[in-house]
């Protein structure tokens, strides 16, 4: 799918933000990506509320292979091919698909104290040799040492 054609797709949905991604296009309204156009096909992202309509049109997850496996991603499943045919109907599953992704973004947890929020206790200096001859005699000495204990 091209971009002319997702952009006339999603036009009775309402405006929609359509950016290069993969292998084809990811798509958002209000800063939330809420549907994917692969090689693969159209993909809405779905959830708990929303999965049972996509598994009662016969509809499946997406998912891509691996050298080592295939990988199943539960939040985005397929767009049933009757929608492409029906703008009012395709709109209505846009719509429960962004509110799929507006409720997986709620769930999310909060991000992490940033470094600078956190007290971190500082450490004193470890000592340092004066110098790297200071350094090499004492390696030096500690060799010695070995080969005196080796040879007793």
């Amino acid at each position: 799918m091209d971009r002319e054609f997702l952009t006339d797709l999603f036009a009775d949905f309402g405006p929609v933000t359509i950016r290069k991604m993969f292998s084809g296009y990811g798509i958002s309204a209000d800063g939330i990506n809420f549907a994917l156009s692969l090689r693969a096909g159209l993909f809405f992202r779905a959830d708990d509320v929303t999965i049972p309509d996509f598994e009662t049109e016969g509809s499946k997850p997406f998912q891509y292979s691996t050298r080592a496996k295939t990988v199943v991603v539960n939040s985005y499943w397929e767009v049933p091919a009757r929608l492409f045919d029906d703008s009012e109907e395709f709109a209505q599953w846009a719509r429960a698909a962004l509110a799929a992704a507006q409720r997986a973004k709620v769930k999310k947890r909060p991000k992490g104290k940033t470094a600078a929020s956190k007290k971190v206790a500082l450490k004193p200096p470890k000592k340092i040799a004066k110098s790297a001859k200071a350094t090499r005699e004492a390696g030096n000495k500690s060799l010695a040492r070995k080969r005196t204990k080796r040879r007793a």
